[in-house]
């Protein structure tokens, strides 16, 4: 599993997809009515993942002053990944990190904490404009 894919898990993207799949394993080919009525209903209970809010009860019950605002490695520490350089580099090369900010690792991380932000976005999170 990449890193940002372990983010997105952590944050409870596509935890959606499971209360759906056991309402259509259930309906039976002799009646197709049910089926057809549980699939709209599965539909409105997907909804966007308020990553503000999530990663901010995260941080009210962590015993550290985490900044996950502004600080990738404060923002993988919250969610309980390997916030070490080589962890970070690792996720940098997995979202297309320029090289020129590779080479800098303040640079790289700013670059990091606003493409992490970006991209929840981009998959369904609700992130506030600010952070973007």
């Amino acid at each position: 599993m990449s890193i940002f894919s372990s983010i997105l898990a952590k944050l409870g993207f596509g935890h959606t997809d499971t209360p759906a799949a056991p309402a259509t394993t259930t309906a039976t080919p002799a009646q197709p009515a049910p089926s057809a009525a549980v699939a709209p209903a599965a539909t409105p209970a997907i909804s966007a993942v308020d990553v503000t809010a999530k990663l901010e009860q995260l941080a009210s019950a962590n015993p550290e002053k985490l900044n996950w605002r502004v600080s990738i490695v404060d923002l993988m520490k919250l969610l309980g990944l390997d916030s070490s350089l080589a962890s970070r580099k690792e996720l940098a090369t997995e979202l297309h990190c320029p090289a020129d900010k590779m080479g800098d690792s303040a640079q790289m991380n700013m670059w990091l904490h606003k493409t992490v932000l970006q991209k929840l976005a981009d998959n369904g999170g609700k992130v506030p404009a600010e952070l973007l």
